[in-house]
């Protein structure tokens, strides 16, 4: 059993926006095919660039803020409660459109 508190957990950048900060509450190797699971938060105006993932799944859940994520050239909104998986391959951006923090929690799976 492993109990993890986002509020005791240090803030670190994000590998396509140092600037956008995440809080990793699982590793790499803690849970078999999982990268990690992590909550990023972009202030408004801020981007994760375009990216893809060769080998990797990506779920992404909106827990506040609003945003748009564009997947292979179309656009996506994104508020709270929505869920959007990126497939291996994707390429994907994450742009915060609004006046508020957008608040997403994700994970990876190979």
């Amino acid at each position: 059993m492993k109990q993890i508190n986002l509020n005791e957990l240090p803030d670190q950048g994000v590998s396509h926006n140092s600037a956008i900060r995440k809080k990793v509450m699982l590793q790499p190797g803690e849970v078999p095919h999982l990268t990690n699971f992590s909550q990023a938060t972009f202030a408004p105006g801020q981007v994760a660039n375009a990216h893809a993932h060769d080998d990797m799944y990506e779920v992404f859940f909106v827990a506040s803020g609003s945003g748009l994520m564009t997947v292979n050239g179309t656009a996506h909104r994104l508020a709270p409660g929505v869920c959007i998986l990126v497939e291996p391959g994707d390429v994907h951006e994450v742009k915060n459109i609004g006046k508020d923090v957008l608040v997403l929690t994700y994970f990876g799976i190979v």
